[in-house]
């Protein structure tokens, strides 16, 4: 092949094989032209093009050197170094064979014609969907200049503050390059998606169409509430139709993309039916030629039908796809409590302790007494999770859930009953562990489908917002891409601790490395925000408990205590401690001198005096002159009943219920206690008194109001319950978020119902 054709590659001579020099995005839509399915003519500028073009200008190796920030760099440093090496690409010529063959494939495509350049970095769309949306993409690009500009432009995107963080997060040191693909505009007049398997339930018979008027932006991007069709697979049935909500539309013209006003009452749907019969048949081609569900995106346009782009569903691979196979009826080996949806096949590894990790191999599965939030780096590498103690709420629980993976937890014998090297089932739905590989007995359920799963699925529209409670920046973007309102609770201990590096705060303080402390969280936290701006995240300051803080070095420190759980931890460590407090003020200080979308929350506040002192800390500090910045507290101690008129003369802004702690504190129950699970009820009449005092006390001192917990995402009655005292939010784990988003719907349409009858009466 010759230089010239190494650098531009025409669509159609690309197949998902070249992935590695044309990028994910590319690929998949030079395997489908080359497949015969409708797609845009488009061409490729190939990975192989930047690179050269950096080294004809004499910057590559300097680019190389700076791959990854360095794990100490202040922000400032960042912003400006970024900016420099996104400089260096756009000042870069272009050599002019590469131009003149740019030049020559747009022309071939038409006459100044409109397209669509977009970055397509090596993994993008792949199976993992790693660096989807990192870096940028233009649309109506139209003439011959222009298109080389954005070229560079996407080139540049390499380089930017997100892209360099975001190599630094996933540990990838190699030289980074990307691919652009340009891609003839379709003037479409409806557009959409169509899954080949449904998103909400795994249902693989299914096909799940969604489309509204105008580009695909709109439906994609979640800006509207689009049509629904759902398709039986087999004989092309139209099951279902829900008809959408529409406010504007988006169309391409001369001097942009612009936003049309359209009619939001309707009758007409947005595709009839022989429009969904052709969408669905051409979703199950591209599915047959793939052999595994996709997610793709489709535009009719002067009646042709064009796909413009696909990709796998990676998230049903846990269980509806490719999974274990048998028959009959299976013996569980071990059985406790489901905390992490999904199903997952692998050897046994038994860790005892956190030093025992180096022998887990990557994708194993987990057993263990129970797991700490020290434990994240090697509970990321795992398949799945098993633990003897422990209840839904336990650490393995919330980060199995956010990493995706299925988790049993409560086994009580596992460590003991099950050997390394076992081959074993886990399926984190049932709360059963199988010998060797067994195939799930159903799908995957619409409450085990985890949020990311949705991307493109219709909002939901509610008055009282969902928020999901994230513990690190592992899923952020993908939970940030489907219909929340932000994070309600910003669980950090899973990234404290692995900031600490194993060492107690105070150690690590002493050893003059506070600011590699405060430099590696302040890239997490900003790793979040970045995703979810400006849609708020409430980052609650560190809650490890005495017990936690004892098993880092240094930990000596710490007071022996017999229960923990109700010890030396929160606000009232705060005020004892001022450097551990001062830790979160200086990273939120510099997470919002970039992203203001992130807010403070306290916990565990049980009197008003210490409440005082800690917000007197917070004003001492630089951040305390940014009261743009929320103060929340969580309200988890029953004393937060009577203290909260108090709570709010001292000037916060808001409280979120921590829904396990004030059950747990309200009926004597330790919430990681199986033995006593029956008794854990967030239902039960004391504590649901306490939650109405809660959020009367706080609405009457205008204060919003949350909940972060997964009892509203479970029962119906508590979402109704809570909607009609008024509360403001509730903040679940990203799995239960469309499940709790339909709930709070239902919840208020009854209400709304129920008050009209009463007016007709």
């Amino acid at each position: 092949m010759d230089e010239h054709n190494m650098w531009i590659r025409p669509i159609d001579t690309v197949s998902a094989d070249d992935a590695p020099t044309v990028g994910g995005k590319s690929a998949n839509l030079g395997e489908l032209t080359r497949a015969g399915f409708a797609v845009p003519a488009a061409f490729t500028v190939t990975t192989d093009a930047y690179v050269d073009a950096m080294e004809a200008a004499g910057v590559r190796a300097r680019l190389a050197a700076e791959a990854v920030p360095a794990p100490d760099i202040d922000d400032a440093t960042l912003i400006r170094t970024s900016a420099e090496l996104a400089a260096l690409v756009t000042d870069a010529p272009v050599p002019r064979e590469l131009r003149e063959g740019i030049v020559a494939a747009y022309e071939a495509l038409g006459v100044d014609v409109p397209v669509a350049v977009r970055s397509s970095a090596p993994a993008e769309d792949a199976a993992d969907t790693s660096f989807a949306g990192i870096h940028e993409s233009y649309t109506n690009i139209i003439g011959a200049d222009a298109v080389v500009r954005a070229v560079q432009t996407c080139w540049a995107s390499l380089w930017s503050e997100r892209a360099r963080t975001y190599r630094g997060l996933r540990g990838v040191t190699d030289e980074p390059s990307i691919a652009v693909v340009v891609q003839v505009m379709v003037e479409s007049e409806v557009s959409g998606v169509a899954f080949t398997a449904d998103p909400r339930t795994g249902d693989l018979d299914r096909i799940v169409i969604e489309a509204a008027l105008g580009l695909g932006e709109v439906v994609v991007g979640g800006q509207v509430e689009p049509d629904t069709y759902v398709v039986a697979k087999d004989a092309f049935e139209i099951l279902d139709v829900h008809l959408g909500h529409q406010e504007f539309q988006i169309e391409s013209t001369d001097a942009g993309d612009r936003r049309i006003a359209v009619d939001p009452v309707r009758s007409t749907r947005v595709l009839d039916d022989e429009q969904i019969d052709r969408v669905a048949r051409v979703a199950a081609g591209v599915e047959q030629h793939y052999g595994r569900p996709q997610d793709l995106e489709f535009a009719f346009a002067d009646g042709a039908l064009w796909i413009v782009q696909t990709r796998p569903i990676t998230t049903l691979d846990r269980s509806a796809v490719g999974g274990p196979s048998g028959n009959g009826e299976v013996t569980p080996l071990l059985t406790g409590l489901g905390a992490g949806p999904g199903t997952a096949t692998g050897r046994v590894r038994v860790l005892h302790e956190l030093v025992d990790g180096n022998r887990l191999t990557d994708g194993e599965i987990i057993v263990a007494p129970m797991t700490r939030p020290d434990w994240l780096p090697i509970l990321r590498r795992a398949g799945g999770i098993v633990t003897d103690g422990g209840g839904i709420t336990c650490h393995a629980a919330i980060v199995g859930r956010e990493l995706g993976k299925p988790v049993v937890v409560g086994a009580r014998t596992a460590t003991t009953d099950l050997r390394d090297g076992q081959v074993i089932t886990v399926d984190g739905d049932a709360g059963a562990v199988f010998e060797g590989e067994v195939h799930a007995a159903v799908g995957p359920s619409a409450a085990a489908t985890p949020a990311s799963a949705v991307p493109g699925v219709a909002p939901t529209v509610t008055a009282t917002s969902v928020y999901v409670n994230l513990a690190t920046p592992d899923a952020a973007e993908s939970v940030a891409a489907t219909d929340v309102d932000g994070v309600g609770l910003l669980r950090a201990e899973f990234m404290i601790t692995e900031a600490l590096a194993g060492e107690h705060p105070s150690h690590m303080i002493a050893q003059g490395r506070r600011e590699e402390y405060v430099a590696k969280m302040t890239d997490g936290v900003a790793w979040i925000a970045a995703a979810f701006t400006p849609r708020p995240v409430v980052y609650r300051a560190i809650d490890l408990r005495s017990n936690e803080f004892a098993d880092l070095e240094g930990g000596e420190v710490e007071p022996d205590e017999e229960n923990p759980m109700i010890g030396y931890r929160g606000c009232f460590r705060y005020v004892r401690d001022p450097q551990l407090f001062s830790l979160d003020l200086d990273v939120l200080h510099r997470v919002r001198g970039r992203y203001p979308n992130v807010h403070l929350m306290i916990p565990f506040v049980r009197t008003r005096w210490e409440l005082k002192e800690c917000l007197a800390q917070l004003d001492a500090h630089p951040l305390g002159a940014d009261r743009r910045m929320r103060r929340w507290i969580m309200a988890e101690v029953p004393s937060v009943v009577y203290w909260l008129p108090e709570y709010a003369k001292l000037g916060i802004d808001g409280v979120s219920i921590g829904s396990n702690d004030l059950t747990q504190l309200m009926l004597g129950v330790d919430r990681d206690s199986e033995v006593c699970r029956d008794l854990f009820d967030t239902l039960d009449p004391a504590v649901l008194d306490a939650i109405d005092h809660i959020i009367d006390r706080a609405s009457a001192a205008g204060l919003t109001t949350s909940l972060c917990g997964q009892a509203a995402s479970t029962s119906i009655d508590l979402a109704e319950h809570l909607v009609r005292r008024g509360i403001t939010s509730v903040s679940v784990t990203p799995d239960a978020a469309s499940r709790t988003r339909r709930m709070v719907a239902q919840a208020e349409q009854r209400i709304l119902l129920d008050r009209a009858r009463e007016v007709g009466r």
